[in-house]
């Protein structure tokens, strides 16, 4: 039975087994199984979800790993987090490792916040409570009418450095881009190492991209008001590529949230081997590693790309070696108990700094 003497219920709303990996890993550790749900894609490609057992006055958790059809995996999670609503839960508490959308949490031109309106979704479709870890942006909490727990990565990455990196004494932290600066400020003052920001034309800072306020085109405009003189705004530029800190004869650690396209990864580690850095690893809590990730990290001058198992990617792997993972099915395992328990939180975030 899935139900323990403390009565709650983890149910997986992945339709694809591979997905499924991560909240086995959560039941194992929690002494419980997996509830029993069919979730399946109909010919039409509409979702449906069963839930085949009773749920009424339970305190349920939905674990949803993002798979790269982010779009069927969102689905999947509103309609399970529905079913269990009109089905009378008590509570629906999400865990979603990896919030998808999260870095369209920022006005762009003309576009929407589509992370807020996902927010918006869950809360509608039932949702009471969401686990996370590590958002794009920590501010995202604030788009939500209900309690977001967002856990932190960094004890198990920093864990994994001191143990599996060899010499890690001699490592330095590097900052990809001055945005990532405050996080691998972070780590390099928990590993009493030295830090190294990378800063150029190479980098396309997210903050640097074009938003609302750029909006409409600087352009004087012969047809608007005779009196309305604007200030002419100048264009950015960037200088050429610069690291600022020693890497010579260091071990270079460059730390991120989120490896998706690597192209800035493969060029940040080129430049670092030209400073003399003689090896290079990245540390980042999501690997998403789309396209042709697998085979640029294998043939970059990368030696090794360390994430987290809140995606999965084991295709990935099996394509590139140097790709590896760490565990972090303990702390989502913990949160929940203590959230049905009603437990403090606060031991999960010792240690944790704001800039995490």
């Amino acid at each position: 039975m899935n139900v323990g003497k403390s009565g709650y219920r983890v149910f997986s709303a992945n339709s694809t087994a591979a997905c499924t990996e991560l909240g086995k890993r959560i039941t194992e550790r929690l002494g419980v199984e997996l509830g029993k749900a069919v979730v399946y894609q109909e010919p039409n490609r509409e979702t449906r979800v069963e839930i085949n057992e009773s749920v009424r006055g339970q305190d349920i958790f939905i674990i949803q790993t993002i798979p790269r059809d982010v779009n069927t995996a969102i689905m999947e999670l509103l309609v399970m987090a529905y079913a269990l609503k009109t089905s009378c839960a008590k509570n629906i508490i999400g865990v979603i490792p990896y919030f998808p959308y999260s870095k369209q949490c920022k006005m762009r031109k003309r576009g929407s916040i589509v992370c807020k309106l996902l927010a918006s979704m869950l809360a509608k479709a039932g949702l009471t409570h969401i686990i996370t870890m590590d958002l794009h942006q920590k501010e995202i909490q604030g788009f939500f009418s209900f309690p977001v727990d967002n856990l932190r990565a960094s004890p198990f990455l920093l864990q994994y450095i001191q143990e599996e990196v060899p010499d890690y004494r001699n490592a330095i932290i590097v900052a990809k881009s001055p945005s990532a600066a405050k996080r691998a400020q972070s780590y390099a003052e928990r590993l009493r190492l030295g830090l190294a920001v990378m800063h150029g034309e190479a980098q396309c800072a997210e903050s640097d991209m074009a938003d609302g306020r750029h909006s409409p085109p600087s352009v004087k405009n012969t047809t608007g008001h005779p009196g309305l003189e604007l200030p002419w705004m100048m264009a950015k530029e960037k200088p050429p590529i610069t690291v600022v800190g020693d890497v010579g004869g260091r071990i270079a650690i460059i730390v991120d949230d989120i490896v998706d396209d690597v192209e800035d990864f493969v060029a940040a580690a080129e430049i670092l081997k030209e400073r003399g850095a003689y090896k290079i690893y990245i540390m980042a809590t999501h690997g998403l590693l789309s396209g042709d990730a697998p085979r640029l990290i294998e043939e970059s001058a990368i030696d090794e790309v360390v994430v987290t198992n809140t995606v999965p990617h084991e295709v990935q792997k099996l394509q590139c070696p140097k790709i590896k993972t760490v565990d972090v099915s303990m702390i989502l395992a913990e949160a929940i108990r203590r959230i049905h328990n009603g437990e403090s939180m606060a031991y999960l975030f010792r240690n944790i700094t704001v800039d995490d």
